[in-house]
């Protein structure tokens, strides 16, 4: 289906990317050459990402994906390969053969506890767990990167750090996300890179387009817990005691005037509440309900800007009852926010991945949440979306879906482009 059908369709989200042209700064010859080798390994890319999507391990408990990785990074002799960053992440450093600047390149490596309901030869052979949000192809892609790396080191100015992140989809138990646990532990400072390049499977977007983004890529997510104290007693006699119950719905509905009449339409907000839970028998007046949600933004200062807001409420409702309130914010993933520059410099090396400048598009900001973030804000970083969705042959299941699947095909043009704009930022002056 051609391009122009499937946007008049709706079928791909977004388009054609508008910015003004610019120079690629890599030669053309290591150009061709990293289209040549990313065309060629086509059937290995294809074979890595079949192999992790048949083993998928939820975050920090990637232990074979993160052996499989460090052994490859070991036997292209890469200059270093750290195993165990951040619980169960790798970090592995090749110097090219000419001075220049430090840049990194992230792959994530986590799988969901989603059960797999496609039947294809690399189903998924742990029950409950799957592949569903594309991190096998990530790592496949990476790693096809890094070996066209350790081929022409000799002609690369500069470093390369390749960072595999575990738990971007979080820690199963609680707590942080991969990406904090890794600067944490010091898994990006020797050598700090001064860019980050990412890019992340999408099958909204058809295979042979690439999305980007000049700004805001993906919304902030911060988790919250509010819970409601009043006091307990019989149901018979509730002026006796203090009902939390009725408090917290008025929570609820206070809540959603925030991003409905508190915010301005043009910067999209989601204040979703999750769960609510409280009281255990019908005839006792709860002593404490509690709600949790999520809160999606793409300004930088909002989730901030909310939270006051949402203080400001619980503390008038509260008091007007008599109840009292604690709010739990525990630190989540910012925006995902491509540096305007960095972003229109890559498009033309990405315009060559994919062979026409028409199939980079501009697509929607997602209101979904990545912890890339976390390390655009120590340095400037571009994350991309790689379509990988074929409506022909199918494959159309969204991310985090027990049906997604991705078209193989395009994957050497991940690697085509991962490799070209990481080249790219490394030769530019």
């Amino acid at each position: 289906m051609r391009l122009a059908t499937l946007l008049a369709s709706g079928l791909v989200l977004g388009l054609p990317l508008t910015t003004a042209a610019q120079d690629v700064s890599l030669p053309a010859q290591l150009r061709q050459r990293v289209a040549a080798e990313a065309a060629a390994m086509a059937p290995a890319l294809v074979a890595t990402r079949r192999d992790i999507h048949a083993h998928p391990e939820l975050g920090f408990r990637e232990t074979r994906t993160a052996k499989l990785v460090a052994d490859r990074l070991r036997s292209l002799k890469f200059d270093s390969v750290r195993e165990g960053v951040g619980v169960t992440g790798v970090v592995a450093v090749l110097k090219g053969g000419k001075p220049g600047k430090v840049v990194a390149v992230r792959s994530d490596m986590d799988a969901l506890p989603i059960p797999e309901l496609i039947d294809v030869p690399y189903k998924s052979t742990v029950p409950g767990v799957k592949h569903a949000c594309g991190h096998d192809g990530h790592v496949s892609i990476a790693l096809g990167v890094a070996e066209i790396f350790s081929r022409m080191r000799a002609d690369i100015p500069g470093t390369v750090v390749f960072l595999f992140q575990p738990a971007e989809e979080g820690d199963p138990d609680g707590g942080l996300t991969g990406a904090q646990r890794v600067l944490d532990d010091s898994g990006l400072a020797t050598p700090a890179p001064s860019a980050i390049f990412g890019l992340h499977v999408m099958p909204t977007l058809q295979a042979g387009t690439i999305g980007v983004n000049l700004g805001p890529a993906m919304a902030s997510s911060n988790r919250f817990t509010i819970t409601i104290t009043g006091k307990k007693t019989h149901a018979a006699y509730p002026h006796t005691g203090v009902d939390p119950i009725p408090v917290a719905a008025q929570v609820v509905s206070a809540l959603q005037t925030i991003p409905s009449r508190m915010n301005n339409a043009a910067e999209p907000i989601v204040l979703s509440v999750g769960t609510i839970q409280g009281g255990n028998r019908y005839n006792i007046i709860a002593d404490s309900v509690t709600l949790t949600g999520t809160l999606r933004t793409l300004a930088k200062d909002g989730p901030e800007r909310v939270r006051g807001l949402m203080e400001r409420m619980l503390k008038g409702l509260t008091e007007a009852s008599g109840t009292t309130y604690t709010l739990d914010w525990p630190v989540g993933n910012p925006v995902t926010f491509n540096e305007e520059s960095l972003a229109a410099a890559s498009v033309p090396v990405l315009a060559e991945a994919v062979g026409d400048r028409a199939r980079i598009l501009a697509p929607p900001p997602q209101m979904g949440a990545e912890d890339f973030a976390l390390y655009q804000q120590r340095m400037p970083g571009l994350f991309f979306f790689l379509g990988v969705g074929n409506t022909e042959k199918k494959i159309t299941a969204m991310i985090h879906t027990e049906y997604f699947d991705m078209d193989e095909t395009a994957m050497p043009i991940g690697v085509r482009a991962l490799a070209g704009v990481t080249l790219d930022y490394l030769f530019r002056k």
